[in-house]
């Protein structure tokens, strides 16, 4: 996406936590109200900042799952982590109706502006930007213009189960399946799970830790992909 149609970096603020849904045993999504609304696009991020009473900071990157709206809202899907202090203390501390400082939108490659075909492919919570692009697909162009392929581990894995159905959506369980995905064996993706998806897509997303986007991106290129119509996104630690 050229640079003058990426929103600038707004402010930061105190956001007000309106809601908060978990997702799985170790997932949980915050909704946010911002006291000042900031347009973005789908697969950008917001920074998280926290701030002790002695001074000491601490700011983690969360990508919005919510596509392009006008509400002021946005929502933040964060996965707990061993010893993570931001992630932690959001699990463990934070309520509705309490504030949090933020900042963003951030990013401007790994963007979809909702308007080309395009595939999506994310391991884990490397789901969440992708999340907000197939919202904004599935609210502009239907299930024709884009496609979601989600690889997790088992059922009890899968963030935003509730919304992983339909023809634009393709699961692939590594570990455990459930009865519903008894045709496709357990195990990492193939080559043969990308080519019926892929069809006309003019960019596909991959996103999820280092050796899963390396993995999948290997993957699509070798389905026929050109590799400068693919946008990769690495997911590392970020307590």
């Amino acid at each position: 996406m050229p640079p003058e149609h990426v929103p600038p970096v707004g402010p930061w603020q105190h956001a007000t936590v309106v809601a908060i849904r978990p997702e799985t045993r170790r997932a949980k999504t915050y909704r946010l109200a911002l006291p000042q609304p900031v347009p973005h696009l789908a697969g950008q991020h917001f920074v998280v900042r926290l701030t002790a009473p002695d001074g000491y900071r601490a700011q983690r990157s969360y990508s919005v799952a919510t596509p392009p709206e006008e509400s002021g809202e946005i929502e933040l899907t964060v996965e707990r982590l061993a010893d993570g202090e931001v992630s932690g203390f959001l699990h463990d501390e934070v309520v509705v109706g309490d504030t949090l400082e933020v900042r963003g939108p951030i990013g401007g490659w790994f963007v979809w502006p909702g308007t080309t075909p395009a595939v999506f492919i994310g391991g884990g919570s490397g789901v969440v930007p992708l999340m907000a692009m197939l919202r904004l697909a599935r609210r502009t162009g239907g299930p024709s213009l884009a496609h979601l392929l989600v690889s997790v581990r088992t059922t009890d894995d899968l963030l935003y189960a509730a919304e992983m159905t339909g023809p634009d959506v393709t699961v692939i369980y590594t570990r455990a399946a459930p009865p519903s995905a008894a045709s496709r064996a357990v195990g990492r993706i193939t080559i043969d799970d990308l080519v019926p998806v892929l069809g006309a897509a003019v960019t596909v997303y991959v996103c999820g830790s280092t050796p899963f986007a390396e993995a999948a991106s290997a993957l699509v290129v070798a389905a026929g992909i050109p590799a400068e119509a693919v946008r990769i996104e690495r997911f590392g630690p970020s307590g």
